[in-house]
């Protein structure tokens, strides 16, 4: 019995990550949230490797949200944009990790 090989697919994640020296955030900042396109098989390998290449940036990553797949994401009703789209092209073209967007936390905003 042959295995499959599964194709890649992109997951849209949100990852929150702490401060660490060499981090690269604001001064002041408490943390930050970064929006990621990152290609796996499933979902667990898009957020092992998304945490991997995080870490070896010197980030700190402390939580991950799954978004799902482009396709999972369409279903639900989001609404994906032509950068965006193209964001998550390059993703699995490049079998890589996207950081799109990055948010940086001060202080007291992040709760309540």
């Amino acid at each position: 019995m042959s295995k499959e090989k599964k194709p890649q697919q992109v997951f849209t994640l949100l990852v929150q990550i702490g401060r660490k020296a060499g981090d690269g955030l604001p001064d002041g900042a408490t943390g930050a949230a970064l929006m990621c396109y990152s290609s796996g098989v499933d979902e667990a390998e898009a957020v092992r490797e998304t945490v991997a290449v995080l870490k070896q940036a010197d980030l700190a990553p402390l939580d991950v949200t799954g978004y799902g797949t482009r396709a999972e994401r369409e279903d639900m009703g989001h609404e994906i944009d032509e950068d965006e789209a193209g964001l998550m092209d390059r993703a699995l073209a490049e079998n890589a990790v996207i950081v799109a967007q990055m948010t940086p936390f001060f202080g007291d905003e992040d709760k309540g």
